[in-house]
């Protein structure tokens, strides 16, 4: 789910704002200063719970809270998945088992067998913008290795 009821509820959560809306839902005119009437209404419609007919007149749009409860709820994700959205790293754990998962997720992918750096590259970059970051983490921890005279990676 987005987060677009945070922009609703944030509306709402004014008392002021909350009597507009009430008062615009059951037809009745809000009966606040002008000025505050416009700066309530400017928030709510920031919220997309009114909008402003040509000739200036507030309206309730209908349907919205139907459409936030329709919303497909965000699936929660756990463990290695929390840091991986669409097969890449989006970022690494502080935490240091964590980080070891992600990498060991990551050596996972490569394919067994020598690598020159080259194509190393190639599909480290599939799985993250920093490859050269990510070959050096998985040197570091024991994941990969570079053979004695430089030219490939293998894993271990």
């Amino acid at each position: 789910m987005s987060n677009e009821w945070r922009r609703v509820v944030a509306a709402l959560a004014n008392a002021e704002r909350r009597t507009v809306y009430a008062a615009l839902v059951v037809g009745a005119t809000p009966d606040i200063p002008a000025q505050r009437l416009e700066k309530a209404l400017a928030a709510l419609a920031d919220a997309g719970l009114v909008s402003r007919s040509t000739d200036g007149t507030p309206t309730v749009i209908e349907g919205v809270f139907a459409e936030l409860l329709a919303a497909e709820p965000e699936v929660r994700r756990d463990g290695v998945d929390r840091f991986i959205r669409d097969g890449r790293i989006e970022q690494y754990p502080a935490k240091p088992a964590q980080r070891r998962e992600i990498l060991e997720w990551a050596v996972a992918t490569l394919p067994p067998g020598d690598h020159t750096e080259a194509a190393l590259n190639q599909a480290l970059c599939l799985l993250v913008d920093d490859f050269a970051s990510l070959r050096r983490y998985l040197v570091d921890e024991s994941l990969l290795e570079r053979t004695p005279d430089g030219s490939s990676y293998r894993r271990t």
